[in-house]
């Protein structure tokens, strides 16, 4: 068995990372650690593809529901988080699953991170205005030219990413992606396996689609209606969440549901290709179809057995 006994599940949305992830657990003898940014806020569970409490029930789960929807989460924070837990579950001899699909989020607790500039509240607060004076979508296209890389991993939508990537632009003349791309190797390297799930284009399309359309079945409405009733601002880094941000400007009265929802799905479709786009550069990642994993998922368990 590899010494590290970390196994990071990637790839992008609606591709069944987190099944995948329940059955090698049960079957090697693991805890999974999420990697999802956004499963960490408590209550936003339905929109978020939330592990069920019987799920959890079934294997340890870590960083879900640790944070509250106004508060931000960030890679740094995210890497300096897991490997605490997964310093935790390695002491108790069992194997680490790292799964979700946000790239950024996975390199940097096995990568590490360059050290940022710090934050500049007077250009974050001119970026802030012109933000809800045009919206984050004029931003991103802003963005787009300053630092083209930053911007395709970044959804328009996501203003508080957007704003930080631009401020860091202007306050030092370099783009956030030049200094992400100087990262020095993090102090104490975690070595693991990774495994990556992906379809066909059209396939992965479908299956978006219909997974926003049972999430919308399962009461995602009612959730965001609810956490907007108990006084969770609109503007809450939780909310500018891929589909919650759709929903939300419906319950205001700004969009009819189907189009609220059809947004949310054509907005899912470009995040998943993002990710692609992200992850298809790691030459580390052995790549699975999650089809052929459906009963038999010995292809993903011969990677885990010794070397030598």
């Amino acid at each position: 068995m590899p010494r590290s006994r970390i196994l990071a599940i990637v790839g992008p949305t609606a591709t069944g990372k987190s099944e995948l992830a329940l059955r090698l657990a049960e079957a090697i003898g693991g805890e999974i650690v999420n990697a999802d940014a956004l499963q960490v806020y408590r209550g936003f569970d339905v929109g978020t593809a939330k592990p069920t409490a019987q799920e959890r029930a079934r294997v340890p789960h870590h960083l879900i529901d640790i944070l509250e929807p106004q508060q931000r989460y960030s890679a740094g924070e995210f890497a300096r988080r897991a490997r605490r837990v997964i310093a935790e579950i390695h002491q108790r001899g069992r194997w680490a699953l790292v799964v979700g699909g946000s790239g950024f989020y996975v390199k940097a607790l096995f990568e590490g991170l360059t050290p940022l500039p710090r934050a500049q509240p007077a250009i974050r607060e001119v970026l802030r205005r012109r933000a809800e004076a045009v919206g984050p979508e004029a931003l991103h296209a802003e963005l787009a030219v300053l630092d083209p890389t930053t911007a395709a991993r970044l959804a328009p939508g996501d203003r508080q990413r957007v704003v930080r990537a631009l401020e860091v632009v202007y306050a030092t003349g370099r783009p956030l992606s030049g200094w992400i791309a100087s990262r020095p190797a993090p102090a104490r390297p975690l070595s693991a396996l990774h495994v990556g799930l992906t379809l066909p284009r059209a396939i992965l399309y479908d299956r978006i689609a219909d997974r926003v359309v049972r999430m919308m079945e399962r009461g995602w409405l009612a959730e965001v209606e609810s956490l907007l009733n108990t006084g969770v601002e609109p503007t809450a880094p939780a909310f500018q969440a891929i589909g919650y941000r759709q929903l939300v400007r419906h319950v205001r009265g700004e969009t009819p549901l189907e189009a609220a929802v059809g947004d949310a799905v054509v907005a899912t479709r470009r995040f998943a290709k993002r990710q692609w786009t992200w992850f298809r550069r790691e030459p580390q990642v052995t790549w699975f179809d999650p089809r052929d994993l459906s009963t038999d998922v010995s292809g993903v368990l011969e990677l885990l057995e010794p070397s030598d």
